[in-house]
């Protein structure tokens, strides 16, 4: 793993199925970098993951309900998508187009067209085919 320093102070951590899938997927997608990975001791499933997307740091495992108490996590799907959404800023609003566009075309629903918001962003959200949400968005010019 990156050494704590580099890290970020907040870092979404995704929970899938099918992990070393999601890492080919977001690399498509969103343009991921794989820093590390870590399989797990059965061969099959990854522990640890991390990538970096538009310069930040997302962590991602496979799910492993042999490990976990009730109330375990479960990775998300398409009929039981995540509570929470992974945020992708960037830097213009003309940046917010061509990521959404190019995860439409990899396979993320887009369940929001990019578009000029009122509390002044550009702004679209997608789901992946894992069950996670995205959300685009970049600030408007004053």
């Amino acid at each position: 793993m990156n050494d704590q320093a580099q890290m970020q102070p907040i870092n979404p951590y995704l929970t899938v199925r099918g992990a070393a899938d999601a890492i080919a997927f977001y690399q498509k997608a969103f343009g991921a970098q794989e820093v590390t990975r870590m399989p797990a001791e059965d061969g099959k499933r990854l522990m640890h993951a991390e990538l970096t997307i538009n310069g930040g740091t997302v962590m991602l495992s496979d799910e492993f309900p042999e490990y976990s108490d009730e109330g375990a996590v479960r990775a998300p799907s398409k009929d039981n998508p995540a509570p929470v959404a992974v945020a992708v800023n960037y830097g213009s609003p003309a940046e917010v187009d061509a990521p959404f566009r190019r995860a439409v075309e990899a396979g993320c629903k887009g369940t929001l067209e990019p578009q000029d918001m009122f509390w002044g962003a550009r702004f679209a959200m997608l789901t992946d085919p894992f069950g996670h949400r995205w959300m685009l968005n970049a600030l408007l010019p004053d």
